[in-house]
């Protein structure tokens, strides 16, 4: 029996939102680990944030190389913003800008 081209599928690939674009994701991850008591404790969350975007990038059907770039692109965008709320607060006239 031949394969009619309804039989056909066109191969596919996953395609998802960048992890450092997820705006809301990453401010809300940052202000949460500027707001742990210790460094144990934060490291704790961030292994807690950090296994649960590698179950999220997993079931999307990413290979390991891109789940580490999504992951990796993630964090420096978390550190970005942590280093912008610290900033924020330490300069003179506070949240005034």
């Amino acid at each position: 029996m031949q394969p009619t081209l309804f039989d056909w599928s066109p191969p596919c690939k996953v395609i998802i939102f960048p992890m450092a674009k997820r705006v809301g994701r990453i401010r809300s991850t940052a202000e949460k680990m500027l707001d742990k008591p210790t460094d144990r404790a934060a490291e704790s969350y961030r292994n807690q944030v950090t296994e649960g975007l590698l179950k999220q990038l997993a079931k999307a059907g990413l290979g390991d190389v891109e789940q580490d770039e999504q992951l990796g692109a993630f964090w420096d965008a978390v550190q970005a913003e942590i280093i912008r709320l610290t900033y924020r607060d330490n300069r003179p006239g506070g949240h005034a800008a």
